[in-house]
């Protein structure tokens, strides 16, 4: 109990960070009582017994409010528990609040939540990534053990960077989806905020599997990532895309950093190789193409009639309480994305776009196949920049998006990806290296990057 009195204390104090919208305090005290008198029998203790976690808002917890961090949604009670939840309390963890994020996850600053911006707590002028922002922040502050957030297009990796801590993606259909409000439904995986490489495999471990509400979960068995960490280190093949490296909205000092890293890596005995990856450039407006779409219809339902925020009009017509509800309740960039979207899937311009960026994804699927065909991994950058100011992107939104230039690629191909915090810029933000590896290959993902913390201590 007394840490999590500690726990609440910290978010008590940082509360100006904005980083939890709810705090389960009376609950999250009852759990630490009853979870201490299990105390007595320690054989018995679940695998994470007493760890104490937060919940991005858009993961239902059964009794509890969910709003996307959105008007339209604000005040609604979630009907039953999502399954990393479910699995979650079955281990013994500790829900102790849920946190803020970009509205609907649509947002790289957390600065798109209609509850206000979240502040990076290593500098309260910066944002602290998005869109994953709240859950980034409550790790780096002390403010709970791990986190639980949702990685669309970086939503995980990116805030880590930004936050100096280790946030992990796992393979698409890793973990069970199911109770996670859906942004784009083949890209979403919920994902893991952690200070440590050894507290994501235990997480990752616990929370992963087979579901029968999710029917894209993998039925593949969960290794025991946490006990394989303790194998002895090997040196490996891993590639870097030249293009990555190159390209001209790197930060200079994240690309001196990475390729100091690079020649340390080779020095140890690995095989570094620079690779043409012709395709960078397309992942981003395929991304947004694809994502958009999804968000369009996934988002239809919040129409005002059902549940959710419904507007005052003075008239009964049905056309316009769905434009009221919808235009109030939805906050800038959620609209932008959502009539994105329904322009790529509109009669005219279906082919040019949708299909178009269905072909180049198929592309990019058949690439990274061959690439790992050759090599165990992957490293490039996780971000383009280190943390920028609030305020400092809001106007630019074409910007924002490329922010996303180098964590869109894992998700557009489903392959599990992580951000570590390996080194800190001149300005003294820290920023990461992105790792990825094959299709359900954590096992490989979390011991390069414990091992590559290593190297970097």
């Amino acid at each position: 109990m007394e840490a999590v009195r500690c726990y609440l204390e910290a978010i008590h104090d940082k509360q100006h960070l904005n980083a939890f919208l709810e705090v389960y305090e009376t609950e999250a005290l009852e759990r630490a009582t009853a979870l201490d008198l299990q105390r007595n029998n320690p054989s018995e203790l679940s695998l994470l017994h007493g760890v104490v976690v937060g919940l991005k808002d858009v993961i239902s917890y059964k009794g509890h409010h969910v709003s996307a961090a959105s008007h339209i949604l604000e005040n609604f009670t979630a009907v039953y528990n999502a399954t990393v939840v479910d699995k979650l309390l079955s281990a013994g963890a500790i829900i102790i609040g849920r946190q803020n994020c970009d509205e609907f996850a649509m947002g790289s600053s957390n600065e798109n939540s209609a509850f206000g911006p979240v502040k990076n707590g290593m500098d309260e002028t910066r944002v602290p990534g998005g869109s994953s922002g709240g859950s980034a922040v409550s790790v780096q502050m002390g403010l709970c053990m791990v986190s639980l957030g949702s990685d669309t297009g970086g939503s995980v990796r990116q805030p880590a960077d930004f936050c100096g801590i280790v946030g992990m993606k796992p393979t698409y259909g890793r973990i069970s989806r199911y109770g996670l409000i859906a942004y784009a439904s083949s890209f979403d995986q919920i994902g893991i905020f952690a200070r440590s490489v050894e507290d994501i495999a235990l997480v990752l471990e616990t929370i992963s599997g087979e579901d029968g509400f999710d029917s894209t979960v993998s039925q593949k068995e969960i290794p025991a990532y946490s006990k394989a960490l303790e194998e002895p280190k090997k040196t490996y093949r891993i590639a870097y895309f030249k293009e990555a490296l190159e390209h001209p909205g790197l930060d200079p000092a994240i690309r001196t950093s990475i390729e100091s890293f690079i020649e340390k890596l080779t020095e140890l005995g690995h095989e570094m190789k620079a690779i043409d990856f012709e395709l960078l450039e397309h992942v981003v407006p395929t991304y947004y193409v694809l994502t958009t779409a999804e968000a369009s219809s996934n988002l239809s339902r919040f129409d005002g009639v059902k549940f959710g925020y419904r507007a005052q009009i003075a008239d009964g017509d049905l056309t316009e309480l769905y434009k009221a509800s919808r235009s109030q309740g939805f906050g800038e960039e959620v609209q932008r994305r959502i009539m994105l979207g329904t322009f790529v899937l509109s009669a005219g311009y279906f082919d040019a776009y949708f299909t178009k960026a269905q072909q180049v994804r198929q592309l990019l699927s058949n690439r990274t196949k061959e690439i790992f065909t050759d090599f165990d991994a992957i490293i490039s950058p996780t971000v383009p920049s280190p943390a920028f100011k609030i305020g400092e992107k809001s106007s630019d939104p074409v910007e924002m998006f490329l922010a996303d230039i180098y964590t869109v690629f894992a998700n557009l191909v489903g392959i599990p990806g992580i951000s570590i915090p390996l080194f800190k810029h001149p300005n003294g933000m820290p920023f990461g290296l992105q790792v990825m590896t094959s299709h359900f290959n954590e096992l490989l993902l979390l011991g390069l990057s414990k091992q590559f913390m290593q190297i970097a201590d």
